[in-house]
């Protein structure tokens, strides 16, 4: 199937149900599916063709997911670019992308020039809520559009999704995800997560990145999908209860931050089916604070952009262990495969391991990506011995359940010991004034490396860093505790939230020939 043909199946069976809402009105699958025709038709009339590369650079908004939808059902590629992110990062992407088109959003017009000067081939612009310096009102230049647009034939290997991989490391590669990769995708998420009736999804976290992907899939099932334009908090809960959301993904930094508002605990959270976290570890203290918050809805979903979730999933019956001192380490796992995915364990020489044996995580399946755009080397080399290589560290017990123990480059060597930073981390975010930490290696005379927490405190509360270090010592153990804490306003993080660990240690090892001791 093509990707968009799952949202057609949608409008077809729910035409006047609300597909979109902006917290002030809702838009019905009949008019969202006429706007992507009129969409896909300026495209197509623009003279793009099939697989020609077009981006929307917008907050989260309605009328920006239509226009994602439009671009699938004019048989081009969506290009995810981050309203976010640096204007900098954005040209290389479109750039490296061959981006032809851009829906862009006014608050972002200062940027336009730029990109303008810096991506040639960008051939067509249009703002999506007002007129433009140099681009036509997305109301004037649809307004010559009309419905149905011609149905475009697309193969199952054709690319739907030029997404960007972090970049966190280097440079971004451009990852190829094809209508099959979407439509396994699709497979497995409804497979992790049944629905009895059209669930309710609450988009907060970017569309370009886990949440976009998240409402393609409920798509399919008719969702009412709430986009709310970024983050705020008391929003959150108060949207939740006023649209009574079945479904919400928040990246485990929100939800620290929603755990530890002053009103968290004032709103009605039943109606929550799935509260699904992801994109880093979460601390199990935490999590299991969130169970209490917000009832028994708390998931977990694994995947990479290369390798769409669900790869892995643990459910929210499997997170109903607290209490069993024996099924409680299943909170630090990240879950078992879903159904049209493998997950393998693997050493440097291809051998797959055994349980509870440590390796890369690797896998295989139709939602892996076609690969690196215009980069054959690294595609290679990511995909060597046949299987997708996640660069995570972990291992799987007896059950199946994986466990995630680092990123290979995360690993720090102190005194000769290897300490995987996550396992200081998960130490470090149990203390009750830690609102979020990065755990490093620095460079140290005696140790070689030695492990520094750089954390956030909670608002209103203190920590004092020998009183940290002596929590974390009882917690882990001595070889493994920081040997030093520093307080910081806040960390630097991507433009998705994540913490950027390569900037957190840049600071301590700047003006050394190399990063490691």
């Amino acid at each position: 199937m093509r990707s968009i043909d799952f949202f057609d199946r949608a409008a077809q069976f729910y035409p006047d149900r609300t597909c979109f809402h902006d917290g002030e009105q809702g838009h019905s699958y009949r008019a969202v599916q006429e706007m992507t025709h009129r969409i896909a038709n300026g495209l197509l009339a623009g003279g793009l063709e099939k697989e020609a590369k077009v981006a929307v650079y917008s907050p989260n908004s309605v009328l920006a997911f239509e226009c994602v939808l439009g671009i699938l059902r004019a048989g081009a590629t969506w290009v995810p670019v981050n309203a976010r992110s640096s204007v900098d990062d954005n040209v290389y992407i479109l750039n490296a992308s061959d981006c032809e088109w851009l829906f862009y959003h006014s608050s972002l017009e200062t940027h336009i020039e730029r990109i303008k000067t810096g991506v040639p081939g960008i051939c067509g612009l249009v703002c999506i809520d007002g007129e433009g310096k140099d681009a036509p009102s997305f109301d004037s230049w649809v307004s010559a559009f009309s419905a149905p647009a011609p149905f475009i034939a697309q193969d199952r290997d054709d690319v739907a999704i030029l997404a960007s991989s972090g970049g966190t490391t280097g440079v971004p590669k451009g990852v190829m995800l094809t209508h099959n990769n979407v439509e396994t995708f699709i497979c497995n998420f409804i497979t992790c997560m049944p629905y009895s009736e059209p669930p309710v999804n609450l988009v907060v976290a970017p569309i370009t990145h886990a949440a976009g992907y998240l409402t393609l899939a409920l798509l399919a099932c008719g969702a009412t999908n709430v986009i709310m334009a970024k983050v705020d908090l008391l929003k959150i809960m108060e949207n939740i209860e006023k649209f009574k959301v079945t479904t919400l993904f928040l990246p485990p930094t929100v939800i620290y931050m929603l755990l530890a508002h002053p009103k968290v605990r004032d709103f009605d959270y039943s109606s929550l089916r799935y509260f699904l976290y992801g994109a880093a570890p979460t601390a199990v203290d935490k999590l299991k604070e969130a169970i209490e918050v917000f009832g028994p809805a708390m998931a977990q979903g694994y995947g990479q952009t290369e390798a769409l979730a669900m790869c892995l999933f643990l459910s929210p019956d499997e997170h109903l262990v607290i209490g069993d001192p024996d099924e409680e380490k299943r909170l630090w796992s990240c879950g078992r495969a879903a159904l049209c995915t493998q997950v393998e364990i693997m050493d440097d020489e291809g051998h797959l391991l055994g349980p509870n044996e440590e390796g890369e995580i690797v896998m295989r399946g139709n939602n892996i990506m076609k690969g690196y755009y215009k980069n054959p080397e690294q595609t290679e080399e990511a995909s060597r011995f046949g299987w997708h290589h996640t660069g995570d560290m972990g291992y799987k017990d007896e059950d199946g359940y994986l466990y995630i123990v680092d990123r290979k480059r995360d690993m720090i060597i102190t005194g000769g010991f290897n300490v995987y930073s996550i396992e200081v981390e998960r130490a470090v975010l149990a203390h009750p004034a830690v609102q979020d930490c990065a755990v490093v290696g620095v460079p140290d005379e005696k140790w070689g490396e030695a492990i520094k927490a750089v954390i956030e405190v909670k608002p209103g509360m203190q920590v004092d860093e020998a009183e940290l270090m002596a929590f974390c010592r009882e917690k882990i153990g001595g070889v493994k505790a920081p040997k030093s804490v520093e307080i910081w306003d806040a960390l630097p993080r991507s433009a998705v939230g994540k913490v950027l660990k390569k900037e957190v240690r840049k600071k301590f090892w700047e003006g050394r020939e190399r990063m490691v001791g």
